[in-house]
């Protein structure tokens, strides 16, 4: 009886371990790392708390300012003018949204006179999951006096906005921190407005093969070293430089953008495919 007992145990046991829910028992990568699917999320928080004050200093130091050029060249392909609902996606620091609003300001400047009305800008919503990089953000927005820019704690995988709310989603240098990246899209494609546009800045694939050998050496050997040296912090910029190689290349990522219901799918690639810029469009159905 006692070994027909634990035999009865152990198959009760195989059962319940057989039919967990899928997301218990699958894993995921952080940087380099496998890690259970529950786990990464409390990762990525702890690294982006740990960088969140050094973050737009670091990005100036590891990029030599290039950063700058990449975004204000995403930036003017959104071409952000008044009455543009904007929601900005793990833009916690709100350089994009700043972007946002000052290029809206440049482009109007020219058509505001004293018969118009003062200049608006777009409405922007900064989402971020982490409260840390937000608290950034707040401070420089007070700082260049954007008042106007909202700012919300949420999670790119379950957005909290109904449903066709916005006319533009950004989302720069974040998605591939994500555990599910088709979520993410999918979620953009839902909170977007029939004929809204789908904006993506991220690390991509270089197409040089003897640049992408510099730029693998460089990234992999110094950018944590830079880390440790102005942020004090060597496995966060470890996992940011991992990251990158993890993620899809251009057209892989453009496929899983296709797949969530976006049209006209393409990207621009800026220095050789360090970074890439993918866009596409909400179309409705005729059904």
């Amino acid at each position: 009886m006692r070994i027909l007992s634990l035999v009865a145990r152990r198959a009760s046991f195989n059962l319940s371990v057989l039919y967990q829910p899928k997301n218990l028992l699958s894993t995921t990568h952080f940087g380099f790392e496998t890690v259970p699917v529950k786990e990464k999320q409390l990762k990525v928080n702890h690294v982006f708390e740990n960088v969140a004050k050094k973050y737009d200093l670091m990005n100036d130091v590891m990029s030599f300012g290039v950063h700058r050029f990449w975004k204000d060249c995403f930036v003017s392909q959104i071409m952000p003018t008044n009455n543009l609902k904007c929601l900005d996606v793990a833009g916690g620091t709100g350089d994009i949204a700043f972007r946002l609003m000052k290029y809206a300001k440049c482009i109007n400047v020219s058509e505001n006179s004293e018969l118009n009305p003062p200049i608006m800008g777009p409405e922007v919503t900064v989402c971020d999951i982490n409260p840390s990089m937000m608290e950034v953000g707040k401070l420089r927005a007070e700082e260049l006096g954007f008042k106007n820019i909202q700012w919300v704690e949420g999670n790119a995988e379950n957005l909290p906005f109904e449903d066709n709310s916005f006319d533009v989603y950004t989302i720069a240098f974040g998605i591939r921190n994500c555990t599910y990246i088709d979520k993410v899209v999918a979620e953009a494609h839902r909170v977007l407005r029939p004929w809204g546009r789908f904006y993506c800045l991220e690390f991509s694939k270089v197409e040089n093969s003897i640049f992408r050998s510099i730029y693998d050496a460089y990234s992999m050997q110094m950018i944590p070293v830079i880390g440790q040296l102005i942020a004090g912090d060597w496995n966060s910029y470890k996992y940011l430089v991992e990251s990158i190689r993890k993620f899809p290349d251009q057209r892989e990522f453009a496929e899983i953008i296709e797949q969530s219901g976006f049209s006209n799918v393409d990207w621009i690639n800026y220095s050789d495919g360090i970074v890439a810029v993918h866009k596409g469009f909400k179309i409705p159905s005729n059904n």
